[in-house]
């Protein structure tokens, strides 16, 4: 029996192997799907990840919060167990359990160079859901994240993997599918891949957007002015005949897409602006790195986003902008006219099946313009392209170059409070963006006694907690957000309420042990649960707080102790002790 599986699976990864060879090699023989900058995908290699009428919840690219979507969300009539299919040959190269996120999750490496991703999964099929379980119950965790070799489980186009679920951070039952390329793991668009999603509706375009910058780095003070659209079925038209600027000007569009007329307003493909029939911006979402989505925060109008709610994609970019889905541009996308004739402009928006819309207005420069664009004094400049530091009385921060997309006039105050272990530092503002933690320090105005200096944390006035280390007389933390901080102690023990269990309580005929478990402040690190001193698996749901153990073979028939162990990011424990029978 052994000898056999070993031949198997030798023969199948010297196929996988010849067939990347092969693949890579003749990808010119294949269908091709072209992206806007021409690049080929094959388009006869993946059938769809399901076998219902495709209809979408989510598309490509499509604007989220800090993050671009990485795939495609099909919707599952609102409701769980389709099966997932294998979209074509290759191996399970990588299993996920994660709390929040992806959820269930697993990735499939296929011999063409690319990777296919199945996320918020019900449940595995048995043979993954054994190599799953074997992992978890070695690691004694339950969320996992861990590589398999093409010889452990290779699978076939149209074989059963998985059943569509609401697990992690879904916001409803659905299949989230991705395609990466295996090398970079850079996501791309799945419909470049020739997986039809039928549309036949062109992108719609409800709102224009001027920007008056004149050499200052975008800010919330950046003077604008929102000009009404009006038109339908691809055509549309600016309210005003022809709008006045003066000086640098950039300008924002608000589009959505729809599979069909009433459908989710979906992201769209592609978005070029001409001036006089000069393309001068043109972005494209085909593909992204996830180590740049959050960057999203710089393509929109991220102020305008906070305040208002409003989705304005800007077509001028930010200097520190790392985003690879600009295809052209011509200085920045930012025109500066200088005389007095009237200027032909043309947004053209499409999606990814081809449709179009097109929104024309003419533009003329009026010196007499009055522009109301200005930029915060601040204490400091902090440079997008440098490291940056500030340092004042009790607070220290730094900003490692790569996390500004402008150059910026830091600003910063504080205020005394009579609660908390330390003045309340405002750092900038909440509406400009970063794009990654930063490191900041307070110290404390109110002695923290030395056995309490490890639950220290900096909390943020908008709710958010930052988990502390005490160091050299100050707390030390890595916010992503500018805002106001301050100290705050994290002393109290996460909750554990049992649902369908108690003390000697005989659980006979009863499949599962039920929990919510809660923390007040810093946050579920961890927990730990035991019969009779052996682990056992919790599976737990983020988003109802829910922790389970469904009972298995290893309980046997008598009497049990349990033990669940819950510890908050903060190291605080609380545990939870019942005996049972079985």
């Amino acid at each position: 029996m052994r000898l056999n599986r070993t031949t198997s699976t030798l023969t199948y990864l010297v196929a996988f192997l010849s067939g990347t060879i092969l693949s890579l090699s003749s990808t010119r023989g294949l269908s091709q799907g072209l992206s806007a900058d021409n690049t080929s995908y094959p388009t006869d290699f993946f059938r769809p990840p399901l076998d219902l009428p495709p209809a979408l919840a989510g598309s490509f690219g499509e604007i989220r919060g800090n993050h671009f979507h990485s795939g495609l969300d099909y919707r599952t009539n609102q409701r769980e167990g389709y099966p997932v299919y294998a979209v074509a040959d290759g191996y399970i190269s990588r299993l996920r359990v994660q709390i929040g996120g992806f959820g269930n999750a697993l990735y499939i490496t296929h011999p063409n160079g690319f990777t296919s991703v199945y996320a918020h999964l019900q449940r595995f099929n048995d043979r993954i859901t054994q190599t799953l379980r074997g992992f978890q119950y070695r690691k004694e965790t339950y969320d996992v994240d861990f590589p398999l070799l093409p010889i452990e489980i290779p699978v076939k186009k149209g074989e059963i993997i998985a059943w569509s679920g609401n697990t992690g951070s879904s916001g409803g039952p659905h299949l989230h599918f991705e395609i990466r390329d295996t090398q970079t793991e850079e996501t791309i668009n799945p419909q470049l891949f020739g997986i039809d999603i039928p549309d036949k509706v062109k992108p719609q375009i409800s709102g224009l957007v001027v920007y008056q910058l004149n050499g200052i780095p975008f800010n919330a003070g950046i003077s604008k002015r929102s000009v009404a659209v009006s038109g339908s079925n691809g055509n549309y038209q600016a309210s005003v005949p022809v709008i006045a600027i003066n000086g640098e000007t950039g300008f924002g569009i608000v589009t959505y897409d729809q599979q069909f007329n009433g459908g989710n307003k979906n992201g769209v493909y592609s978005i070029e602006l001409e001036l006089d029939g000069q393309v001068i911006y043109a972005s494209a979402l085909e593909r992204f790195a996830f180590s740049n989505s959050r960057a999203i925060n710089s393509h929109i109008d991220y102020p305008a986003l906070l305040l208002s709610r409003s989705t304005i994609q800007k077509s001028f970019i930010e200097p520190g902008n790392p985003l690879g889905i600009y295809k052209k541009e011509v200085n920045r996308g930012i025109i500066h006219l200088s005389d007095d004739a009237v200027h032909e402009m043309r947004y053209t928006v499409k999606d990814v099946k081809g449709n179009s819309s097109t929104l024309e207005f003419r533009v003329k420069n009026d010196p007499n313009l009055l522009i109301k664009s200005k930029e915060p004094s601040g204490v400091k400049r902090f440079l997008y392209n440098s490291d940056n530091e500030f340092i004042a009385e009790n607070i220290r921060l730094r900003i490692p170059k790569g996390l500004l997309y402008n150059d910026l006039n830091f600003t910063y105050s504080k205020a005394s409070q009579s609660q908390g272990y330390s003045d309340r530092h405002t750092l900038h503002s909440r509406l400009t963006p970063l794009h990654s933690n930063f490191d900041l320090w307070i110290k404390p105005t109110k002695e923290i006694p030395a056995h309490l200096r490890n639950k220290a944390l900096l909390m943020s006035t908008s709710g958010g907690a930052s988990v502390g280390t005490y160091e050299d007389g100050y707390v030390k933390a890595s916010p992503r957000a500018f805002g106001t901080y301050y100290i705050a102690l994290d002393t109290i023990a996460p909750r554990i309420t049992p649902l369908n269990i108690s003390d000697d309580k005989r659980m006979t005929g009863i499949g599962r042990m039920s929990f919510k478990i809660s923390d007040n402040l810093s946050g579920i690190q961890t927990f730990r649960g035991t019969i009779d001193g052996q682990w056992i698996l919790m599976e737990y749901d983020l988003k109802t707080s829910t922790l389970w153990h469904t009972f298995d073979y290893r309980t046997a028939p008598g009497k049990h102790l349990l033990q669940l162990t819950v510890i908050d990011r903060q190291g605080n424990t609380k545990t939870y002790t019942a005996s049972f029978y079985k």
